[in-house]
């Protein structure tokens, strides 16, 4: 099996992952088949539709929600999608801490939690490792906690966790680009990073090497944006005087985008094309109006909170998945990372975040 097979095989596995995911998420604890009179309206015997009662309110829930502060567009996107998807809910009183980068301050947080003895905590921690200790501790007080995003050291700390694919945001990225650019090994590809140091963008530049790989090509330059817009754009602005001749761009974050776009305008350069990563509005409308050189994005869910939310409420109602064989809400769960086109950005348009 060739190594493309192999990862477009991942990427289907993957896509049909999520597709139940999105499914089991309003799942029931038993699949019903609907009443015969009302299945198609002449008591015929119709369709064989499953009843849910997983969205029916119950008994109140107390979810306690922390994340790091809302410093850029994916963040901030993060904590009022949780927001959003816990209103869905009466059943639910969603406890908000003030984001905050200061691991100590988040630690007290869940302590509160803790103290307060809240049903439930969501928690997107600003160093996994450094709260892993805390989550520890509310679990071990008896309440589930749902570790979102950066994982914690320890199994122990949590009882699911919800995730992005780094790693997959790098093969789809890498997989699109040999699809666009053909098997031609003198194609210049180039790479903006966010911060080199970080695991998550070590796991994103493996995935897009791998899949470059595949095509004979790889990573002509490769420079670091620092998430931030000013980083973006000057690390943009030394790739292209790096670079007379570029053929595409994967650009690791869409809100340091902003500053890449503003670096390439100035450059007048407008030769290749770019791919984004995470999925912003802007970038989005930008790939819908065609007015740019960004082609596609990958999405790097900014949902991924409300999807803990939903399993918060579910793990404190013992409620289980029934769109599953097995009993209970999945210790982990990856969400897809897609890739973007104008063919299909107005299915992704109403998740996309503001950056």
């Amino acid at each position: 099996m060739s190594a493309r097979t192999t990862l477009r095989r991942r990427i289907t596995i993957a896509t049909v992952s999520a597709a139940s995911i999105a499914l089991i998420a309003t799942a029931c604890t038993s699949n019903t088949p609907a009443d015969e009179d009302t299945a198609d309206g002449d008591g015929g015997g119709g369709t064989n539709q499953a009843v849910s009662d997983n969205d029916a309110a119950g008994e109140e829930v107390v979810i306690g929600f922390s994340a790091p502060a809302a410093d850029h567009g994916w963040m901030g996107a993060i904590t009022a999608a949780a927001r959003a998807e816990a209103e869905n809910y009466e059943d639910v009183e969603l406890r908000v801490a003030e984001g905050t980068n200061d691991v100590n301050v988040q630690i007290s947080q869940i302590e509160g939690f803790i103290n307060d003895g809240v049903d439930a905590i969501v928690l997107l921690p600003f160093d996994g490792a450094a709260l892993t200790d805390v989550a520890t501790q509310a679990m071990e007080a008896g309440i589930p906690v749902i570790n979102v995003d950066r994982e914690f050291s320890s199994p122990f700390a949590a009882r699911s966790t919800v995730l992005g694919d780094n790693y997959g945001m790098g093969v789809s990225a890498g997989t699109y680009i040999c699809e666009e650019l053909g098997d031609n090994p003198d194609a210049v590809v180039t790479e903006i990073q966010g911060i080199a140091s970080l695991p998550l963008t070590q796991d994103r530049s493996q995935g897009f090497a791998d899949a470059l790989s595949d095509c004979g090509l790889e990573v002509s330059t490769q420079v670091q944006g620092d998430f931030t817009v000013q980083g973006g754009e000057a690390a943009t602005a030394n790739l292209l005087q790096a670079e007379p001749q570029i053929d595409a761009i994967w650009n690791h974050d869409d809100d340091q985008g902003v500053g890449v776009l503003s670096a390439i305008e100035n450059a007048g350069r407008d030769e290749f094309f770019m791919v984004g990563g995470a999925g912003s509005q802007q970038v989005m409308e930008h790939i819908q109006a065609d007015d740019s050189v960004l082609q596609a994005t990958v999405v790097y869910p900014s949902t991924q909170a409300a999807d803990g939310i939903k399993l918060a409420r579910l793990v404190a109602h013992e409620k289980n998945m029934s769109d599953l064989a097995s009993s209970g809400v999945p210790r982990t769960v990856q969400l897809f990372a897609p890739v973007v086109t104008a063919d299909n950005v107005e299915q992704y348009l109403p998740t996309a975040f503001q950056s």
